[in-house]
Formats: C-alpha cells, sequence, structure tokens
C-alpha cells in the first residue's frame, strides 16, 4: 500500500514508469478479486432535475421554467422500473437534485401536489413502491443527507451512494466549479460519509477528477475515503470518474483530464485504498477498456439496457459484449452483481432483515447475480 508521501511523488508519472505502477495495481487487484470484473444491469431513475446547487460542469440540473426541470410522478417512475425488469434489470438506480424544495417554490408546489414537503420522503415513498411492485432493488445517491434522513431510507433501499468529488475548498470561490454550490461544502459531504458509516450503510463514493483540483488535494481526497472506510467498514465502492466537459455549462471550454492522467489516478487509487473497496471507473466516459482493467479496476458500475447515462447523456452506455469481450482480451471474465456487494450480504447491521429477504432470489451461492454470466 502507498503512503501519502509516496502517492504525492507519483505526480506526472508516465512512460515505463506507469507501467510499472500500473503493473502493481493490477497484481494487488488479482490477488483480492481473481479475474473478475463486475457491473450493476440497472434502470436510472432521475427523481428531479431540480436542484439548489450551481455546478459549474453540469447539465442535469434545470432550471425552473425551462422544459426539463421536472418532478418524475409515481407511474413515471414505475413505467422505467417495469421496463427494466422485463429486461433483466435488478437495480433502481434514483439520482436527483440536492434539496430543491429549499430553493425553489416550483419544487415545493410538485412535492405538495404528491402530499410530500421533503424531496427525501417522495424518494423514501418512491422506494416503497419499487419494493412492493417490482423484484428490483433500489440505490440511491440523493447527495448530503442528515442522520434522520438516513435512517429513513436504508431499510429501503440495497445501498446508497454520494460522490465525495473533491476535499477542495477552493472550488467554492467565484470561478470555480463549486461556487454557490452548498452541497459541495467538503465538511457537509464528509459528515454524510461519516453518519453513512455510523449507520451502517453500504456506500459507494469517489472523486471527479479534471475540475481543478491539484494532485495533492486527490490524494487526500482519497485518504480521506480511505480513513472512514477504515473507521466504520462501510465503502463498497471508489468510482474515479473523469470530468467532461458540456457546452452550455461555465466549464464548457475547460480542458478534460487525458487518458494518462486516468490511468495515473487510477492505479495510485488502487495502491491507495484498502483492498476491500472495489475501484470503478464510468466505461461510458472514455471507452478506453483495456486501459482501465491494465491499470488496476476490478468493477465497471451501472450500465443499463434501457435508460440514458442522465448526468452525461451524451456518453452512451457501452454494449455488454463488447465490454465483455475487452476483458477477455485481458484474462478477464465479465459479471453481473448487485448493488449490494456479496462481501456485504452477510455482515450484521449492513442489511435490513426486509431487504435480507429479497436477496436470495436474486443472488447466486457467490453473492452475485443470478442468470447473468458474459464472457467472449
Amino acid at each position: 500500500m502507498l503512503s501519502r508521501h509516496s502517492a504525492l511523488a507519483l505526480q506526472g508519472v508516465s512512460g515505463g514508469e506507469l507501467e510499472d505502477l500500473c503493473a502493481q495495481a493490477v497484481q494487488l487487484r488479482k490477488q483480492h478479486y481473481g479475474e473478475r470484473l463486475t457491473y450493476s444491469r440497472k434502470v436510472f431513475v432521475p427523481l428531479t432535475t431540480l436542484c439548489r446547487d450551481d455546478c459549474g460542469y453540469c447539465t442535469f440540473v434545470q432550471r425552473p421554467g425551462s422544459p426539463g426541470a421536472k418532478v418524475m410522478t409515481p407511474a413515471e417512475v414505475m413505467e422505467v422500473v417495469q421496463q427494466g425488469q422485463q429486461l433483466g434489470c435488478k437495480e433502481v438506480l434514483f439520482s436527483l437534485g440536492e434539496k430543491p424544495e429549499r430553493r425553489y417554490q416550483q419544487a415545493r408546489d410538485a412535492l405538495a401536489a404528491l402530499g410530500y414537503q421533503r424531496m427525501t420522503d417522495y424518494l423514501a415513498a418512491c422506494c416503497d413502491q419499487v419494493l412492493e411492485q417490482s423484484s428490483l432493488m433500489p440505490h440511491v445517491n440523493a447527495g448530503t443527507l442528515d442522520e434522520d434522513e438516513l435512517r429513513l431510507l436504508k431499510p429501503r433501499c440495497l445501498s446508497m451512494g454520494m460522490m465525495l468529488e473533491t476535499m477542495s475548498r477552493r472550488l467554492l470561490q467565484k470561478g470555480g466549479a463549486h461556487y454557490a454550490c452548498p452541497d459541495k461544502v467538503p465538511l457537509q459531504r464528509i459528515r454524510t460519509l461519516e453518519r453513512a458509516g455510523r449507520l451502517q450503510v453500504p456506500f459507494t463514493t469517489g472523486i471527479l477528477i479534471g475540475i481543478g483540483e491539484t494532485w495533492d488535494e486527490r490524494i487526500d481526497s482519497l485518504l480521506l475515503i480511505n480513513r472512514l472506510h477504515a473507521e466504520y467498514g462501510h465503502i463498497q465502492e471508489v468510482i474515479i470518474q473523469n470530468f467532461c466537459a458540456k457546452p452550455g455549462t461555465p466549464m464548457a471550454n475547460y480542458p478534460e483530464p487525458s487518458l494518462e492522467e486516468m490511468l495515473r489516478t487510477l492505479a495510485v487509487a488502487r495502491l491507495l485504498l484498502h483492498p476491500s473497496i472495489s475501484l470503478q471507473a464510468p466505461p461510458n466516459l472514455q471507452q478506453r477498456y483495456g486501459h482501465y482493467i491494465q491499470a488496476g479496476i476490478n468493477d465497471w458500475g451501472g450500465i443499463s439496457p434501457l435508460t440514458r447515462d442522465y448526468i452525461n447523456p451524451e456518453k452512451a452506455w457501452p454494449q455488454l459484449e463488447l465490454l465483455a469481450a475487452a476483458c477477455a482480451e485481458q484474462g478477464c471474465l465479465l459479471e453481473e452483481r448487485l448493488a449490494l456487494y456479496p462481501a456485504y450480504q452477510q455482515q450484521p447491521g449492513f442489511v435490513e432483515a426486509a431487504v435480507q429477504a429479497r436477496l436470495a432470489p436474486l443472488c447466486r451461492a457467490d453473492g452475485l447475480a443470478q442468470h447473468q454470466c458474459l464472457a467472449s
């Protein structure tokens, strides 16, 4: 495992030294995950595109009055869920803007029409509906959450997630990626990660690279995640996500991180993080599958046969056959998992009884998903 000092010294490593670094990361992956890479078959439900934050890179969020600004109805949610069930999906990824009702009357009015005052309460009701009317299991990505919100949601979903993104407070300043974003204050996101740990919520987090953070800040963000996992054991996976510039945003002309920068960060992350934490990179954002495998990842995250990536709508999901072939070229097997990793399925406290009872029909003996194993 790398020390902070050693990790900081790897800034800018390239060529043969980068290849050696990636080889070390691959060796560590093989020791703990063998030759298996996983993904989750999901539907993406953007419960609301309203948000009180104004991130400089985001096109998911819509302002009140724009055609895309809305809160999905229960019927709209279940239409997507039922179509996904027919296509063999097992995860419902609920993604939504953070606390829009605290900023916008449109959000408050939409919630009131549905019988709610708080978006988290409506989200919990939608999770209940999914559990009652389908075989799919919710994974909730609702941003920063108070303890009572985490307690409300935990019995209703298989796992939760929130990207830390960065430890950098500099990016909150005017002109920074997180200016005018109260929910992107690092302390608020750290508190959510800590609360989730205390409540034993199986959790996904990660960093967004290329948004103006320094290499030191990137390393310290990973070390913070690792420290929280060492204390609570709740971090299932860490995502290393590359920034993608989008037209119409304040960061439309901002340079995207190179493939080499991605590989350097992935390899260092694998060697910094505890091996029990899965390392993930979105396959649709750069589509360099073999390179990512060679940098030490063991998971591709959620992939949908039905819904697009609403956060990065211009980036199509890969075809599973192509992804499986890329894995096979690297001597690996692509297999489907659930939103809850096998290591957490039998851990006391991490799975509520009502959720545990629903796992058995979805799981193989090893905890991976039933009826889905792809290879070239």
